[in-house]
């Protein structure tokens, strides 16, 4: 006697398949455990035991599960965060050129100095592997985000403009990467095509999936990135000014900060410029002197007090290098030599005399950025004309001083004619020109390309801040911006050219030959299923797929067969007794729907009891 075990019967369900081979690693196929008492349903009529003499095959349908929901939902939300994580990633990634600016924020806000993106950039890639890897934890991730995204949007709004304009320089390529996933992804869809039985199903899916198709190929019809564009139109290399210095090299806004940019070959300098209770011009950047100086230890009771509160000679008490190499904001103290470590310790508060002198010594541009003294302070209303005197005396060429302050301003171009009168307000050309205004300061997200192309053709000198990373250098020099002002000079002096730059013939060529290929994989692989699911289910000994007569209200079911697993031979056993045992009556009409009940009631063998389907082997 043969006994085997009986055929196993599987539904093809993508949101379980996708939730237990994210969770388990299990993609193959899931089998939904089943309830002994679940009813029988359908029915195999007597001319099926005509067609196919040595195989019976009978399908249990399962009752509807509410699981079946949870699962749909689950699904969704698992999609749902992991997109949003993908674009939360994105945002933090692009955002490196500001993380300086961030801090800056939380600084102000809490009053201690901590690099707050550690915490962001870690909890965002600990999550964004988790979900993509895991999907354990989804609803805290989720939490997280959202919180984060929160944050950001009341904190730092402007930031969000760095996704579009990053998009400029990585849309294209962007493009590219998602049309490559998205014809990848017609392997699943052209099988879930291949597998359905309803045609409405077969309609819908197809035309969704093509919408999302045809639209990555008409794509780049809304792509604009400056940096597609003729070499020969290229204008030559923005001029590269040292915001506060070089701060990822030094303490900021300090004599040897300033000597590092020098060193790394800047055209300019910029600085921030206060004015002491006994008006002497100092630089700072903060409103008190507790991030960059240690004024905790050497004033403990002034400690919170207004920098512009402060005479000069205390000013000089105050060192302003050991907390660089204390807090090692930029993750740059470790790469420094003895000696460099050294100066960087030594450091003290920097005067704009000071400053002024090493600019004529080298000769370069420096732009004055003053920030007025509160209105009880002495010099409130004197404090141009005392930063002024400071410049005039310096000896520094007049046409190398970008002045900034809006006050004054008319009377300001009487005592210093040759200043290049800059404004840190966008206007428009004609307003700029008939305020005597030839340069503007801006932030690099306040102009687009055309206004920075419209700012060139008036002969306004555009200064854009501040700029760090290598592909924001690139985009805003093919924008033709003709300075920029930077923390990271050493960064941007490696990049002799935009990082990429494609003519439009050439990018049109791969745009069309991209969709083409595309078109062509996703073709193939649709005749590829169809022609893997007829194979499927042809009829014959060796592989059967049979469409069981099962009526479910939710959807219909496809049946796949598994080989038959041999467990033992009886002893002594025939094929009559094997038929006795399963309850059914060899090669006769009478209809199984008749002895269904009686076939689990009766002496089955534990291996059907667990199982609920009945098969015949001959």
């Amino acid at each position: 006697m043969v006994k085997h075990q009986p055929l196993q019967v599987y539904e093809r369900q993508l949101c379980l398949s996708c939730i237990t081979g994210i969770y388990g690693c299990r993609w193959k196929r899931y089998q939904r455990s089943h309830d002994n008492t679940t009813k029988v349903r359908g029915n195999l009529s007597p001319p099926f035991l005509s067609i196919f003499p040595k195989y019976i095959i009978f399908h249990m349908g399962e009752q509807a599960s509410p699981h079946k929901n949870w699962e749909l939902l689950w699904t969704i939300i698992l999609l749902f965060t992991f997109s949003l994580l993908l674009i939360w990633s994105y945002f933090w990634w692009e955002a490196d050129n500001d993380y300086n600016e961030f801090n800056w924020f939380l600084y102000n806000n809490s009053g201690e100095w901590n690099d707050g993106t550690v915490p962001i950039l870690a909890t965002t890639a600990a999550g964004f592997t988790y979900i993509a890897f895991l999907m354990i934890g989804v609803t805290a991730s989720l939490l997280t985000t959202i919180v984060g995204i929160i944050s950001v949007n009341q904190t730092w709004t402007q930031e969000w403009d760095i996704i579009p304009i990053s998009l400029q320089a990585t849309g294209p390529f962007l493009h590219i990467g998602a049309l490559a996933a998205a014809t990848a992804l017609s392997w699943i869809v052209a099988g879930q095509v291949a597998r359905a039985e309803k045609t409405i199903f077969q309609v819908v899916v197809v035309l969704l999936y093509l919408s999302v198709l045809v639209g990555l190929y008409v794509l780049p019809l809304y792509i604009s990135s400056p940096c597609i564009m003729d070499h020969r139109t290229l204008k030559p290399r923005p001029e590269v000014f040292g915001h506060q210095g070089a701060p990822m090299l030094a303490p900021e806004n300090t004599l040897w900060s300033f000597q590092r940019a020098l060193q790394m070959n800047v055209t300019g300098l910029e600085a921030d410029v206060t004015l002491s209770v006994d008006g002497v011009p100092f630089l700072m950047h903060d409103l008190t002197l507790r991030r960059t100086t240690n004024v905790d230890e050497v004033f403990p009771d002034r400690k919170t007090n207004a920098a512009s509160r402060f005479n000069w000679t205390d000013l000089q008490q105050l060192n302003a290098g050991e907390w660089f190499l204390k807090n090692d904001p930029f993750w740059t103290a470790s790469s420094m030599s003895q000696k460099e470590r050294n100066l960087t310790s030594k450091q003290r508060v920097c005067s704009l005399e000071q400053l002024l002198k090493m600019a004529s010594d080298h000769n370069i541009t420096l732009v004055v950025r003053l920030r007025r003294p509160p209105r009880d302070h002495p010099f409130n209303s004197t404090w141009i004309n005392e930063t002024l005197q400071v410049v005039q005396n310096s000896g520094l060429l007049q046409s190398l001083v970008m002045w900034t302050p809006d006050d004054e301003r008319e009377q300001v171009k009487q005592w210093a004619p040759g200043f290049i009168q800059t404004s840190l307000v966008k206007h428009s050309p004609e307003n700029l020109h008939s305020s005597g205004i030839s340069g503007l300061l801006l932030r690099y997200n306040q102009v687009n390309t055309d206004e920075i192309t419209n700012f060139s053709k008036n002969n306004i000198s555009l200064t854009l801040y501040t700029v760090n990373e290598p592909w924001l250098f690139s985009m805003l020099w093919c924008s033709g911006v003709s300075a920029v002002s930077s923390e990271a000079p050493h960064i941007l002096r490696k990049v002799p050219s935009p990082i990429w730059l494609m003519s439009p013939r050439n990018y049109r060529l791969i745009w069309v030959s991209a969709d083409l290929v595309s078109f062509a994989v996703v073709i193939g692989i649709f005749i590829l299923q169809k022609y893997r699911m007829s194979g499927i289910r042809s009829y014959n000994p060796e592989q059967i797929m049979l469409s069981a007569a099962v009526r479910t209200s939710s959807r219909d079911i496809n049946v796949m067969k598994e080989k038959l697993i041999f467990s033992e031979v009886r002893n002594g056993g025939s094929a009559e007794e094997l038929y006795e045992e399963q309850c059914f009556d060899s090669y006769t009409n009478q209809s199984i729907s008749q002895k269904r009940h009686s076939c689990y009631e009766n002496s089955q063998p534990p291996e059907l009891l667990e199982t609920p389907r009945c098969s015949l082997y001959t």
